[in-house]
């Protein structure tokens, strides 16, 4: 899902890229900006103020469930690193200087560590955070394709639903919970109707609304591309981390047979813990099916786009126009179709302890 604002990075953002440090990460040159045609710009104009709200708070609350399951998963990690850190400096023995301070400091430190996990997990189901980043994801990504989505509703239809989705699409092909949207379209529909009167009748608005779609299908592929590009390397370095972490874990173990030192302890100890942390947080942010969706969902995007084009006669823009209509309709359900399987991807997680 792309966000449009410009926010401060979520702590689950810059874990990822202490993550990727060093690792090479690919990317196409950026597309070209979209050109919006004429007519549906006082329109984007009017929108972009919802839309911005709607996507403000998708970041927000999405900052909030995905830093929150990350911090669940490596606090846990560093409790496990409280409790046996003491033992590895020595500070159990009584003759140590800080004897007197062990229990108390190290046991106060884990104590703390989980009561930091648990206040996340309260929070994180009391207020929802999940719950809120889908609404307002499924609010914002709708309300960012209506500008697309309206030339092709017929205004002069008299139709109960507001939502011009509902009119173009079963209920099924739809995320619900678009209240909102119903709401925008009701307000907005007015000047739709006017700004888009006898628009199909205009050969420079046809091709401009064909080329500005295309521009619009393109930065979707970009973005998603990047985005199956970068779970790729996540997926690779985490799994190249764990594999560390185990293999000095099994090392520790077979060197504690001869040599007897807490430090090994503390290698057996925290090091599974750490890469059970990680590959937790992985898990949970669903890298594999995100990164394999995003791909395919380039790839469908692509096929799109070719058809588009491939139902635009510059030369006679409206020669093709229900073809036109059609390619464009069939590109928003399949983007409708991929909103609704990222939404059966996230929902059946929620902030599980690590």
């Amino acid at each position: 899902m792309k966000s449009r604002t410009r926010q401060a990075i979520g702590l689950h953002q810059a874990v990822q890229r202490v993550l990727l440090i060093g690792a090479h990460l690919p990317s196409a040159p950026p597309p070209r900006t979209p050109q919006a045609p004429p007519r549906l710009r006082p329109f984007i104009e009017a929108i972009a103020p919802a839309h911005r709200r709607f996507d403000e708070r998708a970041v927000h609350f999405g900052h909030r469930y995905r830093s929150g399951f990350w911090s669940i998963y490596l606090l846990s990690a560093l409790a496990v690193l409280c409790a046996v850190l003491p033992l590895a400096l020595g500070w159990d023995a009584r003759q140590h200087t800080l004897h007197s301070f062990a229990g108390r400091l190290w046991t106060f430190a884990e104590v703390c560590v989980i009561a930091a996990v648990s206040a996340i997990y309260w929070l994180g189901h009391r207020r929802d955070w999940q719950g809120q980043w889908l609404r307002a994801r499924t609010t914002a990504e709708l309300t960012w394709y209506l500008p697309m989505l309206a030339p092709l509703v017929d205004f002069e239809r008299r139709q109960g639903d507001g939502n011009w989705y509902m009119r173009l699409f079963d209920p099924g092909e739809q995320p619900g919970g678009a209240d909102d949207v119903a709401a925008l379209c009701v307000r907005v529909e007015p000047l739709a109707r006017r700004s888009l009167a006898g628009a199909w009748s205009d050969a420079e608005f046809v091709s401009g609304y064909v080329r500005w779609t295309i521009d619009i299908l393109t930065q979707q592929k970009h973005y998603h591309l990047n985005v199956a590009i970068r779970q790729h390397a996540l997926l690779r370095r985490v799994h190249g981390l764990n594999s560390w972490l185990f293999g000095l874990t099994a090392v520790g173990a077979l060197t504690h047979l001869l040599l007897h030192t807490l430090w090994l302890s503390l290698v057996t100890t925290f090091f599974p813990a750490l890469g059970a942390s990680l590959h937790g947080a992985l898990a949970q942010s669903e890298s594999y099916r995100l990164s394999a969706t995003s791909e395919r969902l380039a790839v469908d995007l692509q096929a799109s786009i070719e058809r588009i084009r491939a139902t635009l006669d510059e030369s006679a823009p409206l020669a093709g126009v229900e073809r036109i209509k059609e390619s464009i309709e069939g590109a928003l359900a399949l983007i409708l179709e991929e909103h609704q399987d990222w939404h059966m991807l996230v929902r059946p997680h929620r902030l599980p302890l690590a």
